[in-house]
């Protein structure tokens, strides 16, 4: 059980899956919520949503540029 633990490969897994969660699922997961629930979020769930926006803000930052979030209007112009 220790050669598990002293294994440096192991200790590389375990980094490079705290970092895709916390830079790619996790991010992806508030995008869809936010999209989703915008318009009919109360107060403590927008309240909380800003709180995960504040510490996953890097991984939300990778898919800013991708990601749209309008509204969509009617289409009259």
């Amino acid at each position: 059980m220790e050669n598990i633990f002293n294994n440096s490969f192991a200790i590389l897994i375990a980094y490079i899956l705290v970092i895709s969660f916390y830079l790619l699922v996790i991010p992806l997961l508030l995008f869809y919520w936010m999209n989703n629930r915008w318009n009919v979020m109360g107060k403590f769930e927008r309240l909380g949503i800003y709180g995960l926006v504040f510490l996953f803000f890097p991984g939300l930052i990778l898919f800013s540029p991708f990601l749209n979030l309008r509204l969509k209007g009617s289409s009259k112009g």
